[in-house]
């Protein structure tokens, strides 16, 4: 008999939603939904990583205190494990279990997946889902260039809004691969954009305030049609390079509080 591939082997659990963020209480309703998927490793068969869930969990808070009056909930992804594990892409398949079961719950709302590192490749995956309205890559791990290997997929995207953002001097995941993504992306999607950080390392932690402020103005235009800043509207705009090399500005998402 054929296993369920949800199920978890070695001792592993399915994967499965964390409590809402920042909700006073169970949320049976939702206006949009955003999913958080932590970072990774690219080997590993221990369980999910308790720290990366706790790092996402600030910009959880960010965007639902920024979209309470539209119904905003956001969820945490605990996956099966910290292993992306090559062929297998766990941390991916999880992604695309936890949109549908987003759906499961709330109903036809629009989904935005928010990732960071390995977590950034799996809401890229994960992105064509048909609930998914937008994407959010925060410094994405992405394979090195393998001419006999197939590049990484972007026609998943198509439809969809999509926002990478990665600090210039990340020494984990090289920001170049990034960028040579969404420039396959842009091509097929011109709702692509990427921002730099400069100097930002690959948690972003320098400029944590305005990555967040980005975020959240992402975030909202995409799932309700707020209206967007003008960087954001002319990083989308703009053709390649200048749209996918975008500089994150000092003090952005200041002046709006």
């Amino acid at each position: 008999m054929a296993h369920n591939a949800l199920v978890g082997t070695a001792g592993f659990r399915a994967p499965r939603l964390g409590r809402p963020v920042a909700a006073p209480a169970a949320v049976t309703e939702a206006g949009g939904v955003v999913l958080l998927l932590p970072d990774g490793e690219v080997t590993s068969g221990r369980r999910h990583s308790v720290r990366a869930h706790a790092a996402v969990l600030p910009l959880g808070r960010r965007l639902v205190r920024a979209g309470r009056a539209d119904g905003l909930v956001a969820h945490v992804v605990r996956y099966r494990g910290r292993g992306w594990n090559g062929t297998e892409a766990r941390q991916a398949a999880d992604a695309r279990w936890a949109v549908s079961e987003a759906v499961r719950r709330y109903g036809d709302v629009p989904v935005c997946l928010v990732g960071r590192g390995m977590g950034a490749r799996a809401a890229l995956a994960a992105g064509g889902h048909s609930a998914v309205t937008a994407v959010l890559a925060l410094a994405p791990w992405l394979p090195e260039d393998d001419r006999a290997a197939e590049p990484e997929p972007v026609r998943q995207l198509v439809g969809r809004r999509v926002l990478i953002v990665h600090g210039t001097n990340d020494a984990r995941t090289d920001p170049e691969l990034s960028y040579r993504l969404a420039e396959r992306a842009k091509k097929s999607n011109r709702d692509t954009c990427r921002f730099e950080v400069h100097t930002d390392g690959h948690a972003l932690r320098q400029y944590r305030d305005e990555v967040h402020a980005l975020a959240a103005d992402f975030v909202l235009s995409a799932l309700f049609a707020r209206p967007q800043s003008r960087p954001l509207a002319d990083a989308m705009a703009a053709p390649p390079p200048l749209g996918l090399r975008m500089p994150l500005a000092a003090g952005f998402g200041r002046s709006s509080g």
